[in-house]
Formats: C-alpha cells, structure tokens, sequence
C-alpha cells in the first residue's frame, strides 16, 4: 500500500488526464473525476480511482487538483460543494486571471480551504518531464506542505503569496509566445506573397529570432534600472523605419492590423521625448497607457 499522500483529480480533459498520469506514476492513490465518466476509464486502467460526484472526489484527498476549461467551470464544479472542503487543499490548475484567481481563493478561505492557483508551462505530453513546471501562488505554509506532491507533475516554482500571481507570470509568459507567433506569421504571410515557401524562409527565421531574443536580459536590465539609452538602435530610428513594414504589407496584399498599433506606439515615444531612448523604454509607456 503506498503511503505516498492522495490526491484527487477534478477534470480530465487532455491536461487533466495528464496530470492525474503523473501522479499516479510518482506512485500517489489518485481519485478522478470528470462530468463525462468514460473519460474516467484510461486512468482507472492505470490504477486510479473513479469517483461517482465531485464530492465524493475531494472527500477521497487532502489534495484537490482542479484542471477545467474556465473558472466559472470551476465555481459550477466547486461551490455546490459549500461545507465539504473544510481542511482540504485546492490546487486550481485552470487557466484564468489574477482577479479570477483572487476571488477563488477568497471564497475557499471562506469555505474553511487552503487554496493554491497554478500555471502549467507545458503542454500535456511534456508533464512531468524535465522541461514542464507549474507556477504556484498562495500561502507559503500550504504550498511546502505539498510540494514533494508537486513534484510529480515537473518542476515547481513558487511566486508569491497574492494568489494571483502564478495566473500573472503564466500570462506574462503566454503574452511573449503570442507576440513571436504574431511576428512569425506575419512573416510567413508576407514571403507567401512571393510564393516563396514557409519551410525554406523558415532556415533564416528561426536563427534570427532566437538572435534577437538574446536582447531581452538586456532589455530587462534597462526597464528595471530606468536606463534605457542605447547604442543599438533608437527609438526614433525605428519610428523612421517602421512605414517601410506597413507600407509593404499593404502593397503585398497583407493585413498590417497587428503591426500597426507598433507604430502609434512608437509616434508616442518620440512625441513624449524618448527618441534617444531603446526599445526598452516601450515597457514604461505600455503601462503608462492605462494609469
């Protein structure tokens, strides 16, 4: 019998069902449970637990794991549960908000709960191996309390006790992988006009981007010391070169709409005086925008 602690697994989409793989591997008792039961099925083949209610699956662990699609998933799954997670830990893996995360925890320190909300950087495949980790927010007390537990699914990094911390860092992250996408396909959008084939501009894409990313430490130095004057490239030099992007995307039949906010932008900084300043200093404006 393994004494390793259990843990209960709410939601089995295609994360889910990883997750609760992970830790029945790492040699956990795991409860499941799903609103469609057949997804239950693989997992119990693997020595899981299937639950009849999400009920009757927290009642069968201290821990709690909850991957489902939205928070309000979360909320529809979790508050008809009033009164039954009293000294449970809920570990809520969802994809949300820092608000949407602050509001949950909230209402399980209500329900008399420990709570920690999650960011997973991985896709499912790569949970559990050397390259996934989950980020955790919440108190500090009820993360050490089950980090070994943690453990099973990759790497853990705690960020802080705001709840809504790990939904932050894991947007934050998500936002750096949407921006290289958008500039990628905008790329490929633009050499497809020539007929020239994704696959062979790929060979000098790739290199080049992964080049440009080694200025971000640099970047990152400058925005948290203020000191944002460059011998690279100005601000007022992109905002000169920048109309060459817009006006070939438009002459090649290319929507210019997700770069054209770029430009505006970059008008704003010469405009507000930081012609002389790098890239660096767009950081400071973009939170200037909403203050």
């Amino acid at each position: 019998m393994s004494t390793n602690p259990a843990v209960s697994v709410i939601g089995l989409g295609m994360m889910g069902t990883a997750l609760a793989a992970a830790f029945l591997k790492a040699g956990h008792p795991v409860t499941v449970w799903n609103r469609s039961p057949a997804k239950t099925g693989p997992l119990v083949a693997q020595g899981a637990t299937p639950a009849d209610t999400a009920a009757e699956a927290v009642a069968a662990s201290p821990l709690v794991v909850v991957c489902l699609t939205t928070y309000d998933t979360v909320r529809t799954v979790l508050e008809p549960l009033s009164g039954q997670l009293t000294g449970k830990t809920v570990a809520n893996l969802t994809n949300g908000t820092p608000e949407q995360a602050r509001d949950l925890a909230a209402w399980a320190a209500k329900e008399g709960a420990g709570y920690l909300d999650g960011g997973i950087m991985a896709v499912p495949q790569m949970i559990a191996g050397p390259h996934a980790y989950v980020f955790y927010s919440g108190a500090r007390e009820v993360f050490d309390a089950h980090q070994e537990t943690f453990a099973a699914l990759g790497g853990t990094k705690y960020v802080g006790a705001d709840p809504g911390l790990a939904a932050l860092y894991d947007l934050a992250l998500l936002t750096g992988m949407y921006g290289m996408i958008t500039g990628v396909m905008q790329a490929y959008a633009l050499v497809g006009t020539e007929s020239i084939p994704a696959t062979e501009f790929s060979e000098l894409l790739v290199p080049w981007v992964g080049a440009m990313l080694g200025s971000a430490p640099a970047w990152a130095a400058a925005i948290d010391s203020g000191q944002h004057l460059t011998d690279v490239s100005s601000l007022a030099v992109n905002q000169e070169a920048f109309p060459n992007l817009l006006e070939t995307f438009a002459a090649q039949g290319v929507s210019g709409e997700l770069f054209a906010p770029l430009q505006n932008l970059l008008d704003r900084a010469v405009a507000e005086g930081h012609a002389a300043d790098g890239l660096s200093r767009l950081a400071d404006l973009l939170r200037s925008s909403t203050s």
